[in-house]
């Protein structure tokens, strides 16, 4: 027996295994803590990311709305002063169909060769597709709404009806604001300068003889306070 433990390798001593067991416990204490502190990082760099996303986001959001340039503005249409947020790109006719409802005024061609956007500005006929809301503050605007007075039409309007001078009728504001901006200068239009008036609208139906027989009545009508 005694033979036999000479065999055995010897026992370590006592510290020996208090310190492994110290070691592993403080190794399992290390890990811990390392884990610990590395899920503490992980949350940290996303709170950091999310923080820098949203900062990234508000910015491109400021710089956005800076590209847009949106601006309060005042238009004085019809008589009335409307006050509306825009941006500097839209045109008057945006602003007048979109933003307050004045629907009259038509969207056919958008790129000022048609005429029947046609408003008066000062008045004087323009082509609102063609012109930034920004810019006619402070300018007196007209649309075909301000014409009739209640049940009561303008006497364009009503040669207009009478002689037949529309079919689709998309082209009809605009042929009567241009015709509104002569008669108010020229009481009594020859047939030429009616036609030249005309000179900035396309009617594709073709109705462009009663169109001038329409203006010529409502000269006529004008003159004798009908």
């Amino acid at each position: 027996m005694e033979d036999d433990r000479k065999n055995l390798p010897p026992e370590p001593p006592e510290d020996v295994n208090t310190s492994r067991r110290t070691f592993l416990r403080n190794l399992g204490v290390s890990t811990a803590l390392a884990s610990l502190l590395s899920s503490g990082a992980v949350l940290e760099e996303r709170r950091a990311r999310k923080a820098q996303a949203e900062t990234l986001q508000h910015a491109s959001q400021a710089q956005s709305a800076e590209i847009r340039g949106k601006s309060r503005i005042t238009l004085n249409v019809n008589g009335a002063a409307h006050t509306l947020e825009v941006e500097t790109r839209v045109t008057l006719l945006d602003a007048l169909r979109d933003q307050l409802g004045f629907t009259g005024t038509k969207r056919v061609c958008d790129r000022g060769s048609c005429g029947a956007c046609t408003v008066l500005l000062d008045g004087k006929p323009v082509y609102s597709c063609s012109m930034l809301a920004v810019d006619a503050q402070g300018r007196r605007i007209e649309t075909v709404e301000s014409l009739a007075q209640g049940e009561q039409l303008h006497p364009l309007q009503q040669a207009f009806i009478e002689r037949d001078a529309l079919m689709c009728g998309f082209c009809t504001p605009g042929f009567i604001m241009s015709l509104k901006a002569l008669l108010d200068q020229v009481p009594r239009p020859t047939l030429e300068q009616a036609k030249q008036a005309c000179a900035g609208n396309v009617c594709r139906c073709g109705t462009y003889n009663r169109i001038f027989e329409a203006a010529m009545e409502a000269s006529r009508r004008m003159r004798s306070g009908g």
